[in-house]
C-alpha cells in the first residue's frame, strides 16, 4: 500500500528518482552554463572564480542493482545496452547518513527507470520511491542529496540526472531490504510496486557458484562491485519483469564530491 509520509510531497526542485534529478546543472544558481563548464568547475572546485561550499553530507551502505542486460552490462564498458533499452531498478539501505546535523541512519530509497536507448543518450524515465519511516525533514534531505544539490555536477546523482526526461511522481511506502554482498545474494520489496531478487551466477555445466567482479577504478557509481543474477518485476507506469539478468551488489559511499573512499 502506498504511503505519503506527513503529507510529504516533493517540490519544484526535489527528485523523483534515485538514478538522480533531471535538472542537475542549476545547483548553485548558475542557469545557462555548459556542461563543459561546470564539469571543469568540477576539478578545479570554483564555479565563476568563486570556491564552492557545500553542506557536510554522506549516505553510506549497501546497494544493490538489475537491469535489462546480460551478465555483465556492456554500459559499464562504454558499450550498448544487450537489448537496445536500458531498464531496471535499484535500491539503498543508508545505513550511516547525515545531512548537516540531521541523521538519515536506518532510511532506504529505491528507483524503477528505463532509457529507450544508451544511457548517455538521454531520454530516461524514473520513478523514485522513499522509505516511509522518513520525517518530513529526512525527505527534504533526500530530495536535495538525490537531486543532486550541494553536490559537484560530476557525482553519480547528477551524471545519472543529466539523462532524465521524465520524473514520475515519488512514492513513499515501507521499503523491505536485504542483502549479504560477499554471498551475492539480496533483493528487495515494495509491496505492489517493485520487487527484486539476486542470487550467484550459476555454471551451466555444474551448477556451481560463479563469481564475477567489475572493478572501475574511476567509477563514478562504484570502484568495485559483485555480480550475481537479478531477477525483478515492476508494476505501474514504467513495468517490467526479467528473469536471470545483470546484477550488482556493493557498498555504497557519497558525498559532496562524489564517492567516498573508505
Amino acid at each position: 500500500m502506498e504511503l505519503r509520509v506527513g503529507g510529504a510531497k516533493p517540490s519544484d526542485n526535489s527528485p523523483a528518482a534515485f538514478k538522480g534529478f533531471s535538472d542537475p546543472l542549476d545547483s548553485h544558481g548558475v542557469p545557462g552554463r555548459s556542461k563543459q563548464y561546470l564539469i571543469h568547475s568540477a576539478f578545479t572546485g570554483t564555479i565563476g572564480g568563486v570556491a564552492m561550499a557545500y553542506v557536510d553530507w554522506a549516505i553510506k551502505g549497501p546497494k544493490i542493482a538489475s537491469c535489462s542486460c546480460d551478465y555483465g552490462c556492456p554500459c559499464e564498458f562504454n558499450g550498448k545496452p544487450t537489448e537496445g533499452l536500458c531498464e531496471g531498478l535499484e535500491c539503498m539501505l543508508i545505513e550511516e547518513g547525515w545531512f548537516g546535523d540531521l541523521r538519515l541512519d536506518g532510511l532506504k530509497v529505491a528507483a524503477v527507470y528505463r532509457w529507450p536507448g544508451p544511457v548517455h543518450e538521454g531520454g530516461g524515465v524514473v520513478r523514485g520511491f522513499f522509505d516511509a519511516n522518513a520525517d518530513q525533514a529526512q525527505i527534504d534531505a533526500l530530495f536535495t542529496i538525490l537531486g543532486g544539490k550541494e553536490q559537484e555536477p560530476t557525482t553519480v546523482f547528477n551524471i545519472y540526472g543529466s539523462t532524465i526526461a521524465q520524473e514520475l511522481e515519488p512514492i513513499f511506502a515501507p521499503i523491505e531490504f536485504h542483502s549479504d554482498i560477499e554471498k551475492r545474494t539480496g533483493g528487495f520489496r515494495i509491496d505492489g510496486h517493485l520487487e527484486l531478487e539476486l542470487e550467484p551466477i550459476r555454471n551451466p555445466v555444474t551448477g556451481a557458484p560463479h563469481r564475477a567482479r567489475i572493478v572501475l577504478p574511476e567509477g563514478f557509481e562504484f570502484r568495485q562491485a559483485e555480480i550475481a543474477s537479478g531477477t525483478f518485476n515492476a508494476n505501474g507506469e514504467i513495468a517490467m519483469g526479467r528473469q536471470k539478468r545483470y546484477g550488482a551488489l556493493w557498498r555504497a559511499a557519497y558525498g559532496p564530491y562524489g564517492i567516498i573512499e573508505e
